[in-house]
């Protein structure tokens, strides 16, 4: 352990706030390829009957757009767990499910990252100024008590670094020692708390909070936020 002292605490007991992109309204993806009722009837049944599920056919079954309506374990807790990749306290190699102590809190951890990915992308290609993105807020609650790191955060300030080395080693250690998680600063709203669970059996009972829009300027890399359609909550 890189840390010593670490603590358990039942502070992460309660709600958390989930953040993840969706559809305020539901789509069809198909329905910009062709005005053709019975093509497009061809094409859902197309894709009905090649794409995978893990469990029974949901009524609606892309993830990520308004699947969480009728599976919201699957959507807001599994899919972290189904899917794992690179995160701050993850190299990869297992899921870790992360929650935000506050609205605002969760808005100012996942404008950063989309915000940073967009940029990313050769500007000289694209021909929009402004991208949109719509996002879904959930109520998930955690009902375990988990390693406190916010105590240690002013002596390990790797912890809240953007080069992610330590607190992925980190990760692994606690994951490996069958930690359910870890609560900790968040490093995009200081003060803040954040939860990265590494266990599915600590999270439980899915509630819809609100529905946010982002819209990053790409000239001036400024994102607004609207929780109601036309009214800026926030700008980052």
């Amino acid at each position: 352990m890189e840390i010593e002292g670490l603590a358990i605490t039942a502070d992460a007991q309660g709600d958390w706030h989930r953040n993840i992109v969706t559809l305020r309204r539901s789509q069809d993806l198909f329905d910009d390829l062709t005005d053709d009722t019975d093509v497009l009837a061809g094409l859902r049944e197309l894709e009905m009957a090649f794409k995978p599920f893990l469990e029974p056919q949901p009524a609606i079954s892309r993830p990520f757009e308004e699947a969480d309506v009728v599976t919201p374990i699957m959507d807001v807790i599994e899919y972290p767990f189904l899917h794992p990749c690179r995160s701050r306290f993850s190299e990869g190699r297992y899921g870790v499910w992360y929650g935000a102590d506050t609205l605002e809190t969760s808005i100012r951890e996942t404008v950063h990252h989309w915000r940073k990915d967009e940029l990313a992308i050769d500007l000289s290609r694209r021909t929009e100024r402004i991208i949109v993105i719509h996002r879904r807020v959930h109520l998930v609650e955690c009902i375990a008590a988990l390693v406190d790191l916010r105590p240690h955060v002013a002596e390990h300030p790797a912890l809240l670094s953007d080069s992610y080395d330590f607190c992925q080693r980190l990760g692994m250690t606690l994951q490996a020692g069958r930690q359910p998680g870890l609560i900790t600063e968040s490093a995009r709203n200081r003060g803040a708390s954040i939860v990265a669970v590494f266990q599915r059996q600590a999270l439980t009972n899915v509630r819809d909070y609100c529905y946010l829009t982002y819209r990053l300027d790409l000239d001036t890399g400024r994102v607004e936020v609207e929780r109601e359609p036309g009214n800026v909550l926030l700008t980052l």
